[in-house]
């Protein structure tokens, strides 16, 4: 028997419905109201968005495919412990609002580096942060857009760069015609829709490994469920210490970011954007929560099934693994594998539309209001609505070179994010605590800073002295001794089909002359990918 794993004519149907309402919300916010002719409207939605929506556009924006595909394989990967962050990101929102809402709010601006130039009375410390606001944005779009990409390219013929196109077309599409109204709007669809595939992972997973208990002692078996290390060491990967406070120091510049400041403006009251900030804060703490259940739920499926596909080869990276499953756990419900991937799509568009929106704005108020004075409004929106473009097509043209970066995505990003976007918070910090700080010091000591982080980012990619973690145990083999995969053609759509050989017990034992050795919770057994077994071969999906 054959497990086909891929798309069928249902599954694209779920997917593409989801992307066109995305478009068409766009579409109708660009007719409606003052049809984004202005550019408070495109913007900040005119300043008297209800919270309701903002909030939750806020909670999706910082949820892109990277927490639904490389959350779970950190957790599969190195265990539970990187859920301590989310802790982190909570402190850093509760400091959002004694810090950031009552100094950006009264001041009614729609670039948060504009208030450096009020700060410091200087364009010049302006324009630096702008510069790498924007940077910050363009590398975290890459990072988006790769995600799903390498999620999709991992179970279907589906290349990478026509999923990177698709994406980027759509959320480009409706930022740019329907402003920051569509944006949030379309964050609110798009939140349901991945709270919609995460449920539905999570259930099935669990009820396919054999239920939530089986999953927490699989897990506490294999070490997954090490919440805590209290090391003192910095070079250690994850720590308590670097996942809540230096979580908590890092993400504050979400807090100071263009996305949550066009957000923060866009309410008309200031303890509505503080309300905003007080839900999402424990809001991001539970769907992070969520995201690295996945990642112990997979393990644990494939543990019951004998087959751990990155031990046996079958996924290339660890990224991979909840497309993988999910197409293995809903094989039979055809429409199901294309919601997930509407989940995972939909993360990213509204993650990548914030990013646009936010950049549109640094590009009009930062740089062509700067130099064209006399600009009329209308004008500026056009060139807003055209910034929008370009910054997709940077933010596509960097994705491609990500196609040979090892290691798991959510470090990575967050490495080199955090190469920006430290200096930018250390930026904001100084200019708020310090008002004995002057715009040589402040320009000095963030391209100072920029310098040293980058230093250490690169220095620890690239180091081959510096102690690295160790994987925690893989899953076992013994079911996967031989993987087969073929394209097949349903309903016009190319699939992959994947077989797996294992024996049971009444079998007869496998050939001994082929013995490769494996290591399985500390104890070793044969086991090995590609194993000739005597007697009868039993082609079976993973179950």
């Amino acid at each position: 028997m054959e497990t086909r794993v891929g798309f069928v004519a249902v599954d694209y149907v779920v997917f593409a419905i989801s992307v066109a309402i995305s478009i068409g919300i766009g579409i109708f916010q660009a007719m409606a109201g003052g049809k984004q002719k202005t550019t408070s409207e495109y913007l900040v939605g005119n300043r008297q968005m209800s919270i309701i929506p903002v909030t939750l556009s806020l909670i999706v924006s910082f949820e892109s495919s990277i927490m639904m595909l490389a959350y779970p394989a950190e957790v599969y990967t190195y265990g539970i412990m990187f859920v301590m962050s989310s802790l982190g990101f909570l402190l850093a929102v509760l400091l959002g609002t004694r810090i950031v809402v009552p100094l950006i709010h009264p001041l009614k601006i729609t670039s948060v580096y504009e208030y450096l130039e009020l700060r410091y009375k200087s364009k010049a410390v302006r324009i630096l942060g702008t510069l790498l606001g924007m940077l910050s944005n363009v590398v975290y779009m890459a990072f988006v857009l790769y995600g799903p990409g390498l999620a999709i390219e991992a179970v279907t013929d589906f290349p990478l760069w026509a999923s990177v196109l698709c994406i980027s077309t759509a959320s480009v599409l409706y930022t740019a015609i329907g402003g920051l109204k569509a944006v949030i709007w379309t964050d609110v669809f798009q939140c349901f829709i991945m709270f919609t595939g995460v449920f539905a992972v999570l259930i099935k997973g669990t009820y396919d490994a054999g239920g939530p208990r089986e999953v927490v002692d699989i897990s506490s078996r294999t070490g997954r469920m090490n919440f805590f290390d209290f090391d003192l060491d910095p070079t250690v990967r994850h720590t308590f210490w670097g996942l809540v406070i230096g979580s908590a120091i890092r993400l504050i510049n979400m807090t100071f970011s263009q996305p949550t400041v066009q957000r923060i403006c866009a309410l008309e009251k200031q303890k509505d954007a503080n309300k905003m900030l007080f839900v999402s804060g424990p809001a991001f703490l539970f769907t992070l929560s969520l995201a690295c259940a996945e990642g112990l739920v997979a393990y644990a499926y494939f543990t019951t099934q004998g087959c751990d596909p990155i031990a046996s080869g079958d996924i290339k990276k660890a990224d991979q693994i909840m497309p993988y499953m999910v197409f293995h756990i809903f094989r039979n419900t055809p429409g199901m594998a294309g919601l997930f991937m509407a989940a995972v799509f939909s993360a990213s568009l509204s993650t990548l539309s914030s990013l646009l929106n936010s950049s549109a704005a640094m590009a009009e108020e930062d740089i062509i209001r700067q130099i064209f004075r006399n600009i009329s409004d209308h004008k500026a929106t056009i060139i807003a609505k055209i910034s929008v473009v370009f910054f997709g097509a940077l933010g596509v043209g960097l994705t491609y070179f990500l196609k040979n970066v090892k290691g798991i995505i959510s470090q990575i990003s967050t490495s080199f994010t955090s190469a920006i976007s430290g200096p930018i918070t250390g930026l904001f910090l100084f200019s708020a605590f310090y008002p004995w700080g002057t715009k040589r010091s402040a320009i000095i000591g963030t391209l100072m800073s920029v310098a040293l982080v980058f230093w250490l980012t690169l220095g620890q990619a690239m180091s081959k002295s510096l102690r690295r973690a160790v994987p925690l145990v893989s899953g076992p083999t013994d079911h996967c001794y031989h993987n087969s995969s073929s394209m097949i053609s349903v309903n016009g759509f190319t699939n992959y089909t994947v077989g797996y050989s294992y024996y049971t017990t009444e079998d007869p034992l496998p050939d001994e002359s082929i013995e490769p050795e494996e290591t399985y919770q500390g104890k070793t057994k044969t086991g090995g990918i590609a194993r000739t077994l005597k007697g009868t071969r039993h082609v079976a999906s993973t179950e």
